[in-house]
């Protein structure tokens, strides 16, 4: 018999998170679908995006049931309109910024997936006289709050003891105190909000939302005795549910199409890795279903499939689309020496196996994009 309230807590914490992977495909009889079909449901934030989208289907597709969210229920019900498996789906309106909206979706839900995250990242062009103080107001305590009232549902429902948080490979550097190149990096690597905030790289707004809501999602989480893991992931491309092409993807191909501002964001991953990190969006998906259904993963995770220097990059999105020529495309923005080894060892090292390597990546994203004729515009033959 329990007679601590923490202890109680705890308790009741590993025997759901017992339950939990004994419902995947670790244990228990029967076939992992079978398993999952009979466990309690899991829930996905974020659920039209791309990562959201298609971990929905895969979840579905191995027999789970699945609790989805969306600001637009209307919209997540066309994207999901094919998906096999959807009678086990339901779709739940929610919304970051209002508190509570998400209980209805996480009740009775033994997982959560949080891979929502606050886009509302615009910066005000009348905010320039005090830009960050407009930064940290406007954007980054918000976005913090949201994460917080996603965290909050768990525990109003007393049932979800394993959160999977979604966070970005942006959170990380690849600099050693030296000024040189780091010849590893992993998940120890993160970026300091200090430089961040002082140097003000590319896409710095988006970079210190990811660093500041994963923090508090942890700090959070050990205070309420919630089972969480993060998931970095670099650049996510493959196939893809939504309606139009995600803006990983149009990253990955903005050589091909020229897109000035991907273009650049692309040019400043390389110079910070000297490579590009990738992930397919199927492992990607699959290792948020190995954390949540792997007792013993802890704390974080980098997923990288592979990572390329941009030279090697362009010569397979040459050989997968033919009218882009490389050497008229790429510039010094690419140029560079000694890149660094984006590591995944510790999620391999807890039993994960990538399916995908960069090649597949790129051949699954041009393929999928010429059949959207994303790049019908980009042929010159």
């Amino acid at each position: 018999m329990v007679n601590n309230p923490s202890d109680q807590m705890l308790h009741t914490a590993h025997r759901l998170l017992t339950d939990l992977v004994e419902m995947g495909s670790t244990g228990g009889g029967g076939s992992p679908e079978e398993r999952a079909a009979a466990g309690g449901p899991v829930c996905v934030t974020g659920s039209t995006g791309y990562v959201g989208s298609w971990l929905v289907r895969t979840l579905l597709r191995r027999g789970y049931r699945v609790h989805a969210t969306a600001r637009d229920p209307a919209k997540a019900l066309q994207v999901f309109s094919e998906v096999e498996g959807k009678e086990r789906l339901r779709v739940f309106r929610a919304d970051m910024a209002d508190e509570g909206s998400f209980d209805a979706a996480a009740s009775g839900c033994v997982a959560l997936f949080h891979v929502a995250a606050s886009m509302d990242l615009h910066v005000s062009p009348h905010a320039n006289n005090n830009i960050e103080k407009h930064v940290r107001t406007r954007v980054l305590e918000p976005a913090t709050r949201g994460t917080i009232n996603v965290l909050q549902s768990c525990v109003r429902a007393a049932t979800v003891r394993r959160v999977v948080f979604t966070s970005s490979i942006s959170t990380m550097t690849a600099a050693a105190e030296t000024g040189q190149r780091k010849a590893v990096v992993d998940e120890s690597c993160l970026r300091a909000a200090d430089d961040v905030w002082s140097t003000k790289p590319i896409g710095w707004v988006y970079i210190l939302s990811k660093l500041m809501t994963e923090e508090a999602a942890f700090e959070f989480a050990r205070e309420k005795c919630i089972h969480l893991v993060s998931l970095v992931l670099p650049t996510v491309a493959g196939s893809f549910l939504t309606p139009t092409v995600p803006t990983s993807i149009q990253l990955l191909l903005s050589p091909i199409t020229g897109h000035p501002k991907l273009y650049s964001l692309l040019a400043s991953v390389h110079s910070r890795f000297g490579c590009v990190p990738l992930a397919h969006i199927q492992d990607v998906c699959d290792a948020h279903v190995f954390l949540m259904e792997t007792e013993q993963a802890d704390g974080r995770y980098l997923c990288a499939g592979g990572s390329y220097p941009m030279a090697q990059i362009a010569q397979l999105l040459s050989l997968h689309y033919p009218p882009f020529k490389p050497a008229e495309r790429l510039g010094k923005d690419f140029n560079g020496s000694n890149p660094s080894v984006v590591s995944s060892k510790r999620l391999r090292d807890l039993g994960f196996r990538f399916e995908c390597d960069v090649e597949e990546i790129i051949k699954n994203s041009v393929a999928q994009c010429v059949d959207h004729m994303f790049l019908r515009n980009f042929y010159c033959y």
